[in-house]
């Protein structure tokens, strides 16, 4: 698929109201990444539609982006800032952009959307060679729910949304503890009772696995939050936001 697992049929919705788009998701991470890049440039991996590097160039910063969905990208420019968005199409493991930047960031899962671990270290490895002396690497990706895995199960549900008009919404992660592979399913019925499925591989990574590749690409660990408001991560965390610096000497 030339658009990976973003097409235009994904695209064209990926932009609702609510969830990651929602402004009280949006603003703490904008806060954070701002306050990262200081003033320097900065790029984000896997940029999509802009919803994060808009509001980071409406700031005023230089930001770039790196995006392997064509339907993603197209609906950056359009959004307040994004035309001063510079756009590159390509593979976010070995694409690269000229000049060097203070910030690089890669949010909401999107480390997982590459499903080796080889691919995972080259994503470090490309980052560290766009960073500055001094500059860092931002991660934000979910924990896999593995603690709710009895013996013998392998699926976790994570959404069940009926709507009361007829229809709703079930989304469930199913694991392979062994391989870390694990793939993302979603079901969408309509009134109607007409249906659709989707279904996204991704390969999950512990914070210690990451830390790991961050040190392979000359990286070392600055920061590591629970979520935005960098509250302590704890073992009842979903999710964290993590953050490498590149050494201002090798």
């Amino acid at each position: 698929m030339a658009d990976g697992w973003f097409p235009e049929s994904v695209a064209a919705d990926y932009d609702g109201p609510g969830g990651a788009n929602d402004p009280a998701v949006i603003e703490p991470a904008v806060e954070v990444l701002a306050e990262l890049a200081g003033d320097g440039a900065v790029l984000e991996l896997a940029v999509g539609t802009g919803r994060i590097a808009a509001p980071l160039a409406s700031r005023g910063l230089d930001v770039a982006g790196i995006e392997l969905s064509r339907a993603m990208a197209s609906r950056i420019a359009a959004k307040p800032g994004g035309d001063r968005v510079a756009v590159t199409i390509g593979d976010m493991t070995t694409t690269r952009v000229p000049g060097t930047f203070s910030l690089v960031f890669l949010v909401f899962n999107t480390i997982s959307n590459v499903t080796t671990q080889d691919g995972q270290v080259a994503v470090f490895a490309n980052a560290a060679a766009h960073l500055r002396p001094g500059g860092h690497f931002l991660i934000e990706v979910g924990l896999p729910s593995l603690r709710r895995l009895p013996p013998g199960q392998d699926t976790v549900p994570f959404a069940v949304a009926p709507d009361p008009a007829g229809g709703g919404y079930v989304g469930f992660d199913q694991y392979d503890v062994v391989t870390q592979q694990f793939t993302s399913n979603h079901i969408t019925i309509s009134a109607d009772g007409s249906g659709q499925f989707r279904r996204i591989p991704f390969r999950y990574a512990w914070p210690a696995e990451l830390d790991l590749m961050a040190r392979l690409a000359g990286l070392g660990l600055a920061h590591r939050w629970a979520g935005w408001d960098r509250s302590p991560l704890t073992p009842d965390s979903t999710t964290h936001v993590s953050v490498w610096e590149k050494p201002v000497r090798p």
